[in-house]
């Protein structure tokens, strides 16, 4: 067994002391010195000398500093990352109502300033239901009698005329597009004001019947409602001609109308409630 050395256990003590002593009266002489003593002198020059190594302690630690941020970052709770999921969630979904709000404010803007520049009065409404088949060309909105919509009355959208109600219920209408093989509509061609009839057919496109072979047509032309029969005011936008087609031996040419309504797409319409309701809805003026 190694047994300490009474010598090395007094020199311990007295080594402490001697060190406390000498911390004292340095820290006392610093203290009472001025600003040009030698200890202060020698302070400087430490701390003048040591500079360069504490710039590259602090540029060789960088990294490590920042991955330990990094590090300190995913310790995240389960549940801080359940709440903002929910709330990424959140945001995204009434992103998609702000989009669909903007949108939908944009067609009703367009829709209401195609009213207001012909003084027609109009009734708002959606549409809640699309053709059931690929042969009846109906739609459905969402206003009906309790609203003051009645059977007959002209129906609009922001690009030009849609169709007319042929059936009002309390709450609801149904609409025939003007694509409907029972649709007709009487019209002009805005340039030449050379007076026919617009039809739908069973495969949704239009016609423009009873026009004289003579008669000056051409790819382009704006066809317009005619306002003649009472059912539609007169001259709002129908499409334009898409062709004109002459044959031997036939009084009428073959005339196609291009509607520039985007009869597929519609999701918002006008009712002129102020149009004279026809007693005859959807059936050729």
């Amino acid at each position: 067994m190694q047994t300490s050395n009474p010598e090395n256990t007094r020199a311990r003590p007295a080594l402490l002391v001697a060190l406390v002593v000498l911390a004292l009266v340095l820290t006392t002489v610093y203290f009472r010195e001025g600003e040009a003593g030698p200890l202060h002198q020698s302070r400087r020059v430490v701390m003048a000398a040591s500079v360069p190594f504490e710039k590259v302690g602090e540029f060789v630690t960088r990294p490590l500093r920042a991955v330990g941020s990094w590090v300190s970052g995913l310790g995240v709770s389960r549940a801080d990352l359940t709440l903002l999921r929910r709330q990424n969630e959140e945001l995204r979904l009434r992103n998609a109502e702000l989009e669909e709000a903007r949108q939908e404010n944009e067609r009703l803007r367009s829709l209401v300033k195609f009213v207001e520049a012909r003084g027609l009065e109009s009734l708002g409404a959606r549409v809640i239901g699309r053709p059931a088949n690929s042969w009846e060309g109906i739609i459905t909105i969402d206003r009906g009698t309790a609203e003051g919509v009645e059977q007959g009355m002209p129906v609009i959208g922001e690009a030009g005329l849609l169709g007319q109600v042929v059936e009002a219920a309390q709450h609801s209408s149904r609409v025939r597009l003007i694509t409907d093989q029972r649709s007709g509509v009487a019209a002009l061609v805005q340039r030449t004001r050379v007076e026919g009839i617009v039809r739908g057919s069973i495969d949704r496109s239009l016609t423009m019947d009873f026009v004289s072979r003579d008669a000056s047509l051409r790819a382009g032309d704006v066809v317009i409602t005619s306002g003649m029969g009472g059912v539609y005011p007169k001259g709002i936008v129908i499409g334009e001609i898409a062709s004109v087609r002459k044959q031997p031996n036939t009084l009428a040419p073959l005339v196609g109308v291009r509607p520039t309504a985007r009869l597929s797409e519609l999701e918002e319409v006008l009712v002129l409630v102020g149009a004279a309701p026809a007693t005859n809805a959807g059936s050729g003026e």
